[in-house]
């Protein structure tokens, strides 16, 4: 059995402590909380142990810390938890400054495990996508577009689609259209009062040294509204995977048309219960990522954790990830220039 503390109490921690309650005979937690009203908050939302003295966290014999800080404090937090011996599994973006990023390479230079916790790759329809990918089903991969998933999570899913090492360098340009439309969801629940919000949506074209290329179309809208879906499109010179579909040639150059199978890898199947397989039993064409998919992708990479050799999601990744997501800042605060990268620590020997 895995023990980790949870640092943070907000939305996303408590992924961590459902995960914990989901699975009890694989781990055990216990939430670090800035106030006695978050610890009895978190404890009515999830049932897992909280506290606010660090001496009780230190005592719980935790094989990583978890953290799950406001974004501008996972870095600081990280390293903190690093300093006290712990490996960390850290939510995302891992850092939100370069001199952020730099310090913790450092760290993993010097020994320290420190995981970031970019889980898209692991949803099963994304995995089984991603699968396909990597065995040549669809040839040559050339392009991607990306109109699913926002900021580093769209960056690591881009970079992994096309296979594109941290490192390669890359020019981005960007723009920004504005319009109003129905507010239909929330993180609470269905809006039906016909309220409106600005859907400022932004699309930035990326283009590799290797000549591919890719284009991010998203709004904030699209996380959560019934009329605004995602879609994913990673096209190759032999078909394309498109959402939840795989369009593809022969060997004879006969094209078929396959529905994706939701990729549950045997290392994980244990992690498998009844809202998995309900959600996989109800597939649907639509691309729509969900909570569900969400904690099993989240508890995978936490299982990671217990094998000090594995690698769940390399750190040079996730430092390319949100350095991607400054630049794709820098491109729509810039609109119409060139954004260029540049060559960054975790790049040397790649």
């Amino acid at each position: 059995m895995l023990s980790y503390v949870i640092v943070g109490s907000g939305y996303r921690a408590e992924y961590f402590a459902r995960i914990a309650r989901s699975y009890p005979h694989l781990f055990r937690a216990l939430f670090l909380c800035r106030s006695e009203e978050k610890v009895a908050l978190v404890s009515a939302h999830t049932g897992i142990p909280a506290t606010t003295s660090l001496q009780e966290c230190l005592d719980f014999g935790a094989d990583f810390a978890v953290i799950a800080v406001d974004r501008p404090h996972i870095a600081d937090v990280a390293e903190e938890w690093l300093d006290r011996g712990y490996p960390v599994l850290a939510e995302t973006p891992i850092a939100d400054t370069e001199e952020k990023l730099r310090r913790l390479w450092k760290r993993s230079e010097e020994g320290c495990r420190i995981v970031c916790c970019e889980q898209y790759h692991r949803y099963p329809i994304l995995a089984a996508g991603l699968k396909a990918v990597r065995r040549g089903r669809i040839g040559e991969v050339s392009s991607v577009y990306m109109s699913a998933l926002p900021n580093y999570h769209a960056a690591s899913l881009i970079r992994l689609s096309l296979g594109i090492p941290a490192g390669e360098p890359v020019a981005m340009t960007g723009w920004r259209h504005s319009a109003r439309v129905l507010e239909t969801d929330s993180r609470y629940g269905a809006i039906y009062d016909g309220r409106t919000v600005d859907e400022n949506r932004e699309m930035i074209h990326l283009s590799f040294a290797s000549g591919k290329t890719a284009l991010m179309d998203y709004s904030t809208v699209q996380n959560r509204s019934y009329i605004r879906s995602r879609h994913l499109t990673v096209r190759g010179d032999r078909g394309e995977w498109s959402d939840t579909q795989l369009l593809w040639l022969d060997d004879g150059n006969v094209p078929h048309r396959t529905a994706l199978t939701p990729e549950l890898p045997e290392k994980y199947r244990c992690l498998d219960n009844q809202m998995l397989r309900d959600r996989r039993r109800n597939w649907t064409a639509e691309l729509a990522p969900d909570t569900v998919q969400d904690e099993f992708a989240v508890a995978s990479m936490a299982l990671d954790m217990g094998d000090v050799k594995a690698e769940p999601y390399p750190l040079a990744d996730a430092l390319e990830d949100a350095y991607f997501w400054m630049m794709f800042q820098r491109a729509m605060e810039h609109p119409g220039e060139e954004i260029r990268s540049e060559k960054m620590p975790w790049h040397e020997g790649r």
